[in-house]
């Protein structure tokens, strides 16, 4: 498929041009992105503080923000960093972890989206459809939604937000507002490590630093995640648990190449 071979061939650029990712980011998985970001070929930089994230922005390739843990003062953070990057045309990835979950992260989601153009969306069902607006159960962080209709809701927020929509979960979708495409790679020992939804965002800001092409951009990010959580949990030895997976994730991340993104890839359009 067309896209998959241009977000195959996105790779060795991240990796020869080494774009700079500012997060801001989930405190408990920030070295894990760090390490990702590392792993695919980008620079990550973490910078929180109001007085410097204007600058920090705009020597950026892409800002990640990921409201996993929240604060008043790093919500206000977050806009003033997100307006600078719509200033310079720096795309920004929201990743609206436990949105729904408390007051706090609903009205946070509410004011970024209100005051930041955003360029990609990643969540879970369950994230994806608050942020629609749609009626659904939550529990913390982890989506409970089931994935029918995920097609139409990602669809349908691209095209009410402008932006390109990514679902993770069994199997991912990406939208932006015209077509829907849908990911098969991954493996479910992905849910059971903190931090690979974050991570993954990461990984689609690394992409989206060294084009414009968005779209091809989050299904890279996805894809490679995807990728490399099946070769992963393949080279498990016998006895290999969580933490070995982990390691083989961020090895794997760190091998990945066109030739594997090409062959290992499933991906179909709707």
């Amino acid at each position: 498929m067309e896209i998959l071979q241009e977000a195959a061939r996105l790779l060795p650029k991240i990796r020869k041009v080494k774009p700079l990712i500012h997060h801001i980011t989930n405190f408990v998985t920030i070295n894990d992105c760090a390490n990702i970001t590392l792993a695919i070929g980008g620079s990550p930089i973490m910078a929180y503080d109001e007085t410097e994230v204007e600058e920090v922005v705009s020597m950026s390739s892409s800002l990640v923000l990921n409201i996993g843990t929240l604060s008043l003062d790093m919500v206000r953070t977050m806009i003033l960093a997100g307006k600078k990057a719509n200033e310079l045309n720096i795309p920004v990835i929201l990743d609206p972890v436990g949105v729904g979950a408390t007051r706090l992260r609903s009205k946070a989601v509410e004011d970024i989206l209100s005051n930041v153009k955003v360029t990609v969306i990643k969540g879970n069902m369950s994230e994806i459809k608050i942020v629609s607006g749609l009626e659904v159960e939550i529990r913390g962080v982890d989506s409970i939604a089931d994935n029918k209709e995920s097609g139409k809701t990602a669809k349908e927020l691209a095209s009410k937000l402008g932006c390109i929509v990514a679902i993770t979960g069994k199997q991912d979708v990406l939208s932006d507002g015209n077509n829907v495409f849908y990911v098969k790679n991954g493996h479910e020992m992905l849910s059971k490590v903190t931090g690979t939804g974050c991570m993954t965002s990461s990984l689609i800001a690394s992409y989206c630093g060294i084009t414009s092409d968005y779209l091809t951009a989050a299904l890279g990010g996805v894809v490679s995640m995807g990728i490399a959580g099946e070769t992963a949990f393949n080279s498990l030895k016998d006895n290999g648990g969580l933490g070995s997976f982990k390691v083989n994730l961020f090895d794997n991340i760190y091998n990945l190449n066109s030739d594997i993104i090409m062959k290992a890839g499933e991906i179909s359009v709707q």
